[in-house]
Parts: C-alpha cells; sequence; structure tokens
C-alpha cells in the first residue's frame, strides 16, 4: 500500500494512457460485421420408411455432418459463391472470412462470414449454404445414375447485420485500462525493488539497529534561512528540531559525555545545518551548548551562525591562540561557537592529536553538550577518528538520497574502530506521501509540550528513574 500510495500519480498516468491507446487502437480499426446461415443435413430414408431406417440414415447424418464443415471452406464451394456473386478475390483469400462448425451430438452447419461490409457478409453466407448443399448432393454424396440420399436445407437464412462484432469499442477500453493499471503497478514495485535509497524507517531498521532520533522534513528554502529553529520557532521544521532535542536528551539521560560528532555518510545530506539547528534548540532548553565546526576541509558553521570564523579550531589545536579568544557566544542564551579557521594541509591528524583531546575533556566538563560538525564518513577519516574521543556519533541520513549501501558503510566505518552510534536523523524527508510522517514528524496535537520544556523534563526524568 506505501508503494501504490507514493506512485498512485505514475499508476494513474499508466492507467490513462492505457485506456488513450486502446481507445485510439479501436478507432483506427475498419468495422467488421458478421452474418450467419445454418444448414440441416438429414438422409433420405427407403421406400420401406422403417424406423429402422430413419434411425441409421440421422446416425449417418451426424458422422457425415463433420466431413461437410470442412467442404465449406473447399475451393469447389468457395469458387462458385464468387462466380455467383461476381467478387473480385480468390478462393484462398475468401477462405479465412468464413468459419463453420457443427454443434456436438447435432446434424448442424453453423456458417459465420466476417467482412467490413454487412450485406455483402449476409450475401456470401447465404451463398455458401446453397453452394455447400449442391457440392454435397450433386458431386460428393450422388450415386451414379441415381439421386443423392443426402439432404442439406438452409434451416436459418443470413441477415446483415446492424451492428459490428469488431472492433469492441468497451472491451479494448477495458483491457486497455487493466493492461495500464498492471504496468503501472508492476514498474513501481519494480522500482521499490530496485531503489536501495532510504525512505522510512524499515529502511534504516535494515542496515543498523540503533534509535532513529529525529525526522527533518524537506525545505526547499532551508539555503536561505538555515537556522530555521532562530529563524522561524513556530515552523513545523523547527519543531522537528526540537523533538530531535528531546530524543537526544532521553538516550543520553545520565550516562557518559554529552559530546557528540554530528556527521553524515556522504556530502549534502543536511549534517551542519542539523548541528547548528540541534545546537540552537539545546540551548533553548537553558543548557550551555558548544558547537564547533570540525569540518577542516568545507567549514559551514560560521557561515550559518554569522560569526568570524578566520581564527578557530585549528588555531587553539596548534597552540596559536587560547581558547577563550576563539569562542564566540551567540543568542541570548549559552550557546558557544568555536568555527573551523584556517583550512590545515592535515586535518585527520589535528583531528585525532592530543590536543584535540584535551580540548573535547575541557568544554565537555564546562558544557552540558558539545557538538562537533565533521565531514562525511565516506569521503574522510575525520569524523571517525574524532568519534572515539567523544560520546559517541549521530550520523544525518537524507531521505531518497542516501543509499542503504552508503549508509551501511558509514556505520560499519564506526564500528570497525570500536566508536559508538547513537543514532540516526533522517533528514530531508518529503512533507506529502506516504514516507512524510512515518518518523512521527511534528504534529498540532503536540504543540503545547513543545513550548513547555518542564513537561517533557518531567517525562524523561520519569522515564530514566524507571
Amino acid at each position: 500500500m506505501r508503494i501504490l500510495h507514493k506512485n498512485w500519480i505514475f499508476i494513474a498516468v499508466a492507467t490513462l494512457l492505457g485506456v488513450a491507446i486502446a481507445a485510439g487502437y479501436s478507432l483506427t480499426l475498419t468495422p467488421k460485421y458478421q452474418a450467419s446461415t445454418e444448414l440441416y443435413v438429414s438422409v433420405r430414408a427407403g421406400n420401406s420408411g422403417a424406423a429402422t431406417d430413419l434411425v441409421q440414415g440421422t446416425s449417418f447424418a451426424r458422422q457425415a455432418v463433420t466431413s461437410y464443415v470442412s467442404v465449406v471452406n473447399s475451393a469447389s464451394v468457395l469458387d462458385r459463391v464468387i462466380d455467383d456473386l461476381h467478387l473480385k478475390t480468390t478462393a484462398t483469400a475468401l477462405a479465412p472470412k468464413v468459419t463453420a462448425d457443427s454443434p456436438l451430438n447435432t446434424v448442424l452447419i453453423d456458417i459465420t462470414v466476417t467482412d467490413s461490409n454487412p450485406q455483402l457478409a449476409a450475401n456470401i453466407a447465404n451463398s455458401i449454404g446453397q453452394n455447400t448443399s449442391y457440392v454435397v448432393t450433386n458431386e460428393l454424396e450422388k450415386p451414379t445414375g441415381g439421386t443423392s440420399l443426402i439432404n442439406i436445407q438452409t434451416i436459418q437464412p443470413a441477415v446483415a447485420p446492424s451492428k459490428p462484432t469488431s472492433p469492441n469499442v468497451p472491451l479494448n477500453i477495458i483491457l486497455g485500462l487493466l493492461i495500464g493499471l498492471a504496468v503501472g503497478v508492476g514498474v513501481s514495485l519494480l522500482r521499490s525493488i530496485l531503489d536501495t535509497r532510504i525512505h522510512n524507517s524499515h529502511d534504516i531498521e535494515d542496515v543498523t539497529d540503533r534509535p532513529i532520533l529525529g525526522a527533518i522534513s524537506y525545505d526547499p528554502g532551508a539555503k536561505k534561512r538555515p537556522l530555521i529553529v532562530h529563524a522561524d520557532p513556530r515552523n513545523p521544521r523547527a519543531e522537528s528540531f526540537r523533538s530531535l532535542r528531546t530524543n537526544l536528551q532521553f538516550v543520553n539521560f545520565g550516562n557518559g559525555p554529552r559530546s557528540y560528532v554530528i556527521t553524515s555518510s556522504i556530502p549534502g545530506e543536511g549534517k551542519s545545518t542539523t548541528a547548528a539547528n540541534l545546537a540552537i534548540s539545546l540551548a533553548e532548553t537553558g543548557a550551555r551548548v558548544a558547537l564547533i565546526d570540525g569540518d577542516l576541509r568545507l567549514p559551514k558553521v560560521a557561515d550559518y551562525m554569522g560569526v568570524e570564523g578566520a581564527v578557530g579550531l585549528t588555531d587553539v589545536l596548534i597552540g596559536r591562540t587560547p581558547l577563550a579568544d576563539v569562542m564566540h557566544k551567540w543568542g541570548r542564551g549559552e550557546l558557544y561557537i568555536l568555527p573551523a579557521g584556517r583550512i590545515p594541509p592535515n586535518p585527520s591528524e589535528l583531528l585525532g592529536s592530543n590536543a584535540m583531546s584535551q580540548l573535547l575533556n575541557t568544554l565537555t566538563a564546562e558544557f552540558d553538550y558539545v557538538l562537533v560538525d565533521a565531514p562525511p564518513l565516506l569521503l574522510v577519516t575525520d569524523a571517525a577518528v574524532v568519534s572515539k574521543l567523544t560520546g559517541g556519533a549521530i550520523i544525518a541520513a537524507a531521505s531518497g538520497v542516501t543509499k542503504k549501501n552508503e549508509l551501511a558503510a558509514a556505520v560499519r566505518a564506526l564500528e570497525h574502530i570500536g566508536s559508538r552510534l547513537v543514532g540516526v536523523i533522517v533528514t530531508m524527508l518529503p512533507t506529502k506521501g506516504p514516507d512524510s510522517n512515518g518518523y512521527g514528524v511534528y504534529g498540532y496535537g503536540v504543540q503545547n509540550e513543545f513550548e513547555d520544556e518542564s513537561v517533557i523534563e518531567k517525562r524523561i526524568r520519569r522515564a530514566a528513574q524507571v
């Protein structure tokens, strides 16, 4: 049902296309008419007229009638029909238009002629009946010097039909509809089977058993206003980041350092905007949050947050600048930004150094949450290296973009070095369709709880105590 719901437009188009093709095909065909006649075959009884003669004659007629059916399409009959009606054709060309059969255990012969001219079809059928009787009684079954005992009589003459038998437009349209529907459904199922991208929770569960921390809906204007939590706090997408914040608090409630690496499998999955919005939503609760731009190859946090990024993490790691001088306080809460600084030639070595470990220990001791935006796992080892120094990694997977094998490879990259995968964040989730609300996205029924964070905090504490 999810596949049908997701591909209903394609299925509808395929169905309508099937109907259109069937209707167009039917209109291009020349109408065909059928006219039928029926012959009765009998055997004359002997002079005695005894009942036994009648029975024998009827039995003979039933046996002979099967042979007479084949005579109908013979050249002996059709040539005579062509001469009688002055037709400009041959027996070979006329034969496919003529069919004859005999109902089981009867002495009847049914002859049907199909032609584009209804009156001509009736004339040919009647002529075939007359000439079949003549050929059988005067050429095939006539004894030498005597009269044939076989009698073939027309009991139902053919009349010109008023309606064509083909094309059967309603039937063709129904067949076109069914074929179009079958093609649409079949192609949709095939696309779903061959599609290896992440779309819903089941796809992620096939790759990892780690929890889905949140679902961020797709926003075509995300590049213009990446900090949706700050720019439009009432936006449903902003609420989804608050839901992510709540889930993250619950996952690691009272257990280990609250420092996380936020990464992805490949570029373009929204990891940097996710890290920035998550940091803002965490700071809304009054928590002290440090957001580090650990992407020393393509840093974006400074641009998103609107802070000076010329000096930052790299300067701290090499001992050029004290940490306090490059931490930027952001907003009215306790959110601090540490930009990437200059792009170094050896990002992996810097991020895995003792200086980085000491920096994270210092920040973890001072802040409630430390978030590190790191490069994609499948391109470089930076995120995996930093994840060993934090409380775990969070992977952003874009719905409809990330492939299962890519997410699986990212998970393996963390498992191979013994890093902890905290969970997965689904980004770019469709706003409509079967995959739009499969992850518990924002709904108006829970808006008041998002506004009152104390309610959520109480529930988390109760759950942790249980």
